[in-house]
C-alpha cells in the first residue's frame, strides 16, 4: 500500500502465486479502505496485482484445509471477502482495477467489485470455480448480466479482456504491461474531480439493485460453504493439486 498523490494505491503482493488472496488479505485490504473514509486527501483508489497477474483467486490449500475444519469457521472466512467487497461500494472514492494477466475466481470477483476496471488487451477472466464443484464468492454471480454470467460461470473458461470489453464490464484495454500506469493517469484525474458528487453518484448506482448487495453476498456465502464441504468439491480440487505436482 502506497501513496501516489491523492491516489491510494492497494497491491496484491504474492506474485509466485499468482497474487492469491486469503482471509488475511481480505481484512487487510477491507481495513486500508475503511481508514480512506473520513481523509479528504485519498480522491481515488486503485487495485493492482504485482507481477505479472492481478489474482489467480483463493488458495486452493487453504480450501482443503478448510474442509477439516467446521462449516462456520468457513463463513467467518466469507464474510471478510464480502466485507472488502463491501468496504469498495461504500468507499467514497471510485475505485479502480488494473489488470494485467489473471483475474480468476475470488480474484475476479474483488476485480468485478470495483467501479472501473482497466485490463492490458491480453489479460485473461476466468470464473473457474464450478470446475472444483464451487459456486462464486465475493459478488460473482450479480456483477453481470445475466447470460453472460451464467455464460461464464457454467462454462468456467478464460475470457479475453476485449470480450469482457463488449460486454461493457472492462473499461479501458490498454497495451500489454500499461494497465497500472493507465489506471493511475485516470484515478489521479478522478481525483481532481467533485469528490461529494461522486460519492453520491457511486450511492445512487449501487442502490438501483433490486436486492441489496449485501444481501446477495450471504447468500452467495450460504451457496459457497455448502458447496465446498461436498464430497465433489474435495475430489476435483485434489485432483487438481495432484495434477499441479506433477508438472
Amino acid at each position: 500500500m502506497h501513496r501516489e498523490g491523492a491516489v491510494l494505491v492497494l497491491t496484491l503482493s504474492n506474485p509466485a502465486a499468482r497474487n492469491a488472496i486469503n482471509p488475511s488479505t481480505y481484512r487487510a485490504a477491507a481495513k486500508a479502505i475503511r481508514a480512506t473514509a473520513g481523509f479528504g486527501t485519498v480522491r481515488a483508489i486503485v487495485l493492482a496485482g504485482e507481477g505479472e497477474h492481478f489474482s489467480g483467486g483463493g488458495d486452493l490449500r487453504r480450501l482443503v484445509r478448510q474442509r477439516k475444519l467446521p462449516p462456520p469457521e468457513q463463513m467467518a472466512h466469507s464474510d471478510a471477502l464480502n466485507e472488502w467487497v463491501m468496504a469498495m461500494q461504500e468507499a467514497p472514492q471510485p475505485v479502480i482495477a488494473a489488470v494485467e494477466g489473471m483475474a480468476a475466481g475470488s480474484g475476479f470477483s474483488v476485480c468485478l467489485a470495483c467501479d472501473l476496471i482497466v485490463a492490458a488487451e491480453d489479460a485473461r477472466f476466468m470464473m473457474s470455480n464450478v470446475k472444483f464443484a464451487l459456486t462464486p464468492d465475493g459478488g460473482g454471480t450479480d456483477s453481470l448480466a445475466p447470460q453472460a454470467v451464467l455464460e461464464m460461470l457454467l462454462d468456467g473458461g478464460p475470457y479475453a479482456a476485449r470480450r469482457l470489453h463488449d460486454w461493457g464490464v472492462v473499461n479501458k484495454v490498454v497495451p500489454h504491461g500499461s494497465a497500472y500506469a493507465t489506471a493511475l493517469t485516470w484515478a489521479q484525474q478522478l481525483a481532481r474531480g467533485p469528490f461529494e458528487v461522486q460519492a453520491r453518484i457511486k450511492q445512487l448506482v449501487y442502490s438501483a439493485r433490486g436486492r441489496s448487495r449485501r444481501e446477495h453476498l450471504d447468500v452467495e456465502r450460504e451457496a459457497l460453504v455448502a458447496s465446498l464441504y461436498s464430497d465433489e468439491s474435495g475430489e476435483r480440487i485434489k485432483e487438481f493439486l495432484a495434477s499441479r505436482k506433477k508438472r
